[in-house]
């Protein structure tokens, strides 16, 4: 059986996943990467998106994570997210009230800022799926 690599998902707030893991994928902000046990060391920042991981049991799990810092070591995956929730845990009603907002700031005319209201849009659009996905 392979190794298992330890995988930590934290955020200001709260530790959202704390576990062993048989491989874990991210999306960095260069591109989405994989680590396995032994992984050579590496930093990178992460985008919004999903980190998905199987854990030791062999079940597919998956975590909302809006940016972050990810750490990978041989043995051990730790990230630093600004926010992160488990796919289980995304509220779609939540999510689909979040994207309204985020639609009609973008609507709006006049002063308001459009790099901010395009993240919040991003970032209902990926729970959304990802929760929805869940139900497939």
């Amino acid at each position: 059986m392979a190794e298992n690599i330890k995988l930590e998902i934290v955020t200001p707030e709260k530790s959202v996943v704390n576990e062993e893991a048989q491989i874990v994928m991210a999306p960095g902000s260069l591109g989405e990467f994989g680590v396995l046990a032994g992984h050579t060391p590496f930093m990178t920042s992460l985008k919004i998106g999903a980190v998905r991981y199987v854990d030791k049991a062999g079940k597919e799990r998956f975590v909302f994570v809006s940016g972050g810092f990810a750490e990978a070591l041989p043995n051990k995956v730790t990230i630093l997210a600004d926010s992160a929730e488990r796919r289980k845990d995304i509220d779609i009603e939540r999510a689909k009230a979040a994207l309204a907002r985020a639609e009609e700031r973008l609507a709006k005319e006049g002063d308001i800022d459009f790099t901010r209201a395009r993240a919040a849009l991003a970032r209902a659009i990926l729970r959304i799926r990802l929760a929805e996905s869940a139900r497939l």
